[in-house]
């Protein structure tokens, strides 16, 4: 199927995607946030430049698009069909890069914790965020209430 914009349209489309600040960083920030968490965001000194850092935990959170992270399984993950190689190439080297950093955090005593942004759509939102409210409590051996 060929692409539905012009190549410049597609272009100028792709451009306006945003590297941080997105909306299920925020849905995720704003929820820990709630709960008396209190973390930094996209710290530049640690490998990867964790989304959302808890430094108190010792845990890093990284929230990640399903396509831009090759989501496997994911129904919103799909290979472009236009300029294929380009993105397969793209697309692969971030998956390794993301596997990288994870190993290098962990080596540094980091927990890693990635959110998938299908995660948190609305009919799974609210589980996916106490599944990292409760990962959060038991590195630290606490209880935060819901």
């Amino acid at each position: 199927m060929a692409d539905v914009h012009s190549p410049a349209t597609r272009s100028y489309n792709m451009s306006r995607i945003k590297g941080k600040d997105t909306k299920p960083e925020e849905i995720v920030r704003k929820y820990l946030f709630s709960r008396g968490f209190r973390y930094r965001k996209n710290v530049s000194a640690l490998p990867g430049k964790p989304d959302i850092v808890l430094a108190k935990y010792r845990t890093c959170i990284f929230v990640n698009g399903c396509f831009w992270h090759k989501h496997e399984g994911c129904k919103y993950f799909v290979w472009p069909k236009n300029n294929a190689e380009f993105w397969k190439a793209k697309i692969e080297s971030n998956v390794e890069r993301d596997l990288i950093n994870q190993k290098k955090l962990q080596e540094q005593g980091w927990q890693v914790i990635t959110v998938w942004e299908c995660e948190l759509r609305k009919d799974k939102m609210k589980q996916t965020l106490d599944v990292i409210v409760d990962a959060l409590n038991e590195s630290q051996g606490t209880i935060t209430y819901k």
